[in-house]
């Protein structure tokens, strides 16, 4: 029911002979089809960045010290989690024997 049927090789139809457009030479204008010519980027007068040792030195400094403070934020933040999950979890065991011990 769900496979598909395919006619056997034989029995498929045969392509008729396909029909080609012919244009006349006077009908084609290539000007009307043209694209629009494109216009050369403007020079910027902009100075070009030049690295020298020392630049290269700060950027990596910087770069380093950047994935520093990151790190040491992420791992605040998870150490915050772990606190915060590590006193609600003392504050339940605590509420919890104080409802057993009021039961008895």
């Amino acid at each position: 029911m769900f496979t598909p049927k395919y006619p056997r090789p034989d029995t498929a139809p045969i392509p008729t002979s396909t029909t080609t457009a012919t244009y006349a030479p006077s009908a084609y204008q290539p000007a009307a089809y043209a694209p629009a010519p494109v216009q050369a980027a403007p020079v910027s007068n902009r100075p070009t960045v030049q690295l020298t040792p020392g630049s290269v030195l700060t950027l990596a400094a910087g770069g380093g010290a950047l994935v520093l403070v990151v790190g040491a934020v992420l791992v605040s933040m998870l150490l915050a989690v772990a606190i915060t999950a590590a006193s609600v979890a003392v504050c339940a065991v605590v509420i919890r024997s104080i409802l057993r011990s009021d039961r008895r």
